[in-house]
């Protein structure tokens, strides 16, 4: 087969489709027909060498992928040749079949295409584990989404929004600002033009915002901590201002501010496979039902995985890249 890898670390003209044997399913796992993968910012980490695939995985990019089961390896019952799911990867989406764990598989709701079901399995997991289980969102509080118009911003303002919680949304373009409202945040505002910290108070009465989902990193987490109230939680996605922040330990103590990060792609078999049970049994109904649904902006042929790359790193796209055999 012909799949997406990176002859060297570099930008998007590194990426180059290379021949790669179909892989045959071992225990656990099933071979999928990918229909279609979704283009997350891992995928530009791994191209550029500042991630790498665990050891025994794929050199070929891609983490999130719909298709239709091909194969079953030995002990997998849950999913028969034949199945449509869409499944969180170690890697190998980018390619016309992949391995999947089948724990790690969800089936694909009838509502959704083969391409918005490959842009799910990365935010939804993401999502659920930072926004639900760490940051314990409840319903009527407030939550901050920064970075809003982005795979994981859009799907978390729809999963806020479907449990109840108020949504405040940033995002660069004030274009995209009434798109966000009507997707659940019931206030959406441009962090070239607003003090967000200023506008949260505002819109909490004083109190602050109960968490903040935060992409940005650099000085944005000192501002997040002021527009937090008394016990809020402050969850860090990634840092596109940088790693390095300085925190004021009074300030946590005083607001009693608890902080968490995590990424996905280092976390357990196991823990993943006890996330795709939650996320199958509290979100796949909001899926199915319309209230949660990714926003594609563009499919883009397998083969040109490059320009997707370039678009991606060009802050130009609004929800998620999909790529298409």
């Amino acid at each position: 087969m012909q799949a997406v890898v990176a002859r060297e670390p570099g930008g998007p003209e590194v990426l180059a489709l290379a021949e790669r044997a179909v892989p045959a399913p071992g225990p656990g796992q099933v071979l999928l027909r990918v229909r279609a993968a979704g283009v997350n910012r891992p995928d530009i980490m791994q191209r550029e060498g500042r991630a790498k695939p665990a050891p025994g995985v794929t050199d070929v990019l891609g983490l999130e992928a719909c298709g239709e089961v091909a194969a079953c390896g030995p002990g997998v019952r849950r999913f028969a040749p034949g199945a449509r799911v869409m499944a969180l990867l170690p890697g190998g989406g980018y390619a016309p079949w992949c391995l999947a764990d089948a724990s790690h598989c969800l089936p694909v709701p009838a509502a959704l295409d083969d391409a918005e079901a490959a842009a799910l399995p990365e935010g939804l997991f993401t999502v659920w584990h930072n926004l639900f289980e760490l940051g314990a969102l409840k319903m009527g509080e407030t939550v901050l989404i920064h970075g809003a118009a982005g795979g994981i911003g859009t799907l978390a303002i729809r999963m806020a929004h479907a449990a109840g919680a108020t949504v405040i949304a940033t995002a660069g373009r004030n274009e995209r600002l009434p798109a966000l409202r009507e997707m659940g945040a019931s206030l959406a505002l441009s962090y070239r033009e607003t003090d967000f910290v200023a506008a949260c108070r505002e819109a909490t009465q004083g109190r602050g915002v109960d968490i903040v989902l935060d992409m940005v990193g650099g000085d944005y987490v000192r501002r997040n901590l002021e527009a937090l109230s008394f016990g809020g939680r402050h969850l860090s996605l990634s840092f596109l201002q940088g790693s390095q922040v300085n925190l004021e330990l009074l300030t946590l103590m005083q607001k009693q501010v608890s902080l968490h990060s995590s990424t996905l792609r280092p976390q357990s078999d196991d823990e993943k496979s006890r996330m795709a049970r939650l996320i199958e049994r509290h979100v796949l109904p909001l899926v199915a039902d319309g209230r949660v649904r990714p926003r594609v902006q563009q499919r883009i042929a397998l083969a040109e995985a490059a320009e997707a790359h370039r678009l991606l790193e060009s802050g130009d796209v609004f929800g998620k890249l999909v790529l298409v055999p």
